[in-house]
């Protein structure tokens, strides 16, 4: 079990919320399926059904990665231990009957939303605790402002993505030039 990967759930959810055009991405069932991991078996009714559920926890788990993202560590541990009581973690174990035994983390009989916020509470939390809170990152890149999990090795990631950082970069050097030009 890739419990990093639980996190990116937390990203994808967030993600589709994009303050930087004001576009909603989680509008509709098709949506909903679009956000859910590869393999997941998932009837229109549940898609539906879970909709809701899964748009109120969005800008919860968003307030988790501002709060960690701007330095106020308690405040977002606050926040996402608040989630982790609302949406708590159980384990199964499963082989998909081809003998490749793994961990879910699951809240299966409340529906799809509630096992996808699980996982996604659940990554964060393990990211907090095994890498720190300073992995939890809001793009630099304005006016973009997309979530992201830093797997850097030394922490230093800024941007949600290569074309936010070369866009950031760019302009940063059109920036000097015409400082260069009117020194």
């Amino acid at each position: 079990m890739k419990l990093l990967a639980y996190a990116d759930r937390a990203v994808a959810l967030v993600n589709t919320d994009d303050h930087g055009t004001g576009r909603d991405r989680l509008q509709s069932s098709d949506d909903v399926y679009r956000l859910l991991p590869q393999g997941w078996r998932v009837t229109p009714t549940a898609a539906s059904a879970g909709l809701d559920e899964l748009r109120e926890a969005r800008p919860r788990l968003r307030r988790v990665f501002e709060l960690a993202a701007t330095g106020r560590v308690e405040r977002a541990t606050e926040a996402l231990n608040k989630l982790l009581c609302d949406f708590p973690v159980s384990a199964s174990i499963s082989d998909h009957a081809d003998g490749d035994w793994h961990l879910h983390l699951t809240d299966e009989p409340h529906g799809l939303a509630r096992s996808y916020v699980t996982g996604a509470a659940f990554g964060l939390a393990y990211t907090i605790a095994e890498r720190g809170p300073d992995r939890l990152g809001l793009c630099e890149a304005l006016p973009c402002r997309a979530v992201f999990v830093d797997t850097t090795t030394n922490s230093s990631r800024r941007y949600c993505s290569d074309r936010c950082a070369t866009r950031a970069n760019v302009a940063a050097y059109r920036a000097r030039k015409r400082a260069d030009v009117l020194t």
